[in-house]
């Protein structure tokens, strides 16, 4: 597993904690609901300009792709 990857995954993981937290979710029902609705997705594809963004910035792209995608 190259650096990048690991610095992509570590990223992931912060994203998922901080949605949990804003989303009062755990951090079990936080990954369920990002990777249902394209959220876990998002973070991967989009990766390269989402870690240039704060965590709060980022939580809030995630709000909006997981509502349009039905969540």
């Amino acid at each position: 597993m190259s650096s990048e990857d690991r610095k992509m995954i570590a990223y992931v993981v912060a994203c998922i904690g901080a949605f949990a937290r804003a989303s009062d979710y755990s951090t079990q029902e936080a990954y369920r609901y990002l990777d249902a609705y394209g959220g876990i997705d998002f973070l991967m594809e989009f990766y390269d300009t989402e870690h240039l963004l704060s965590l709060e910035d980022a939580v809030e792209d995630l709000k909006i792709v997981t509502l349009r995608a039905g969540g």
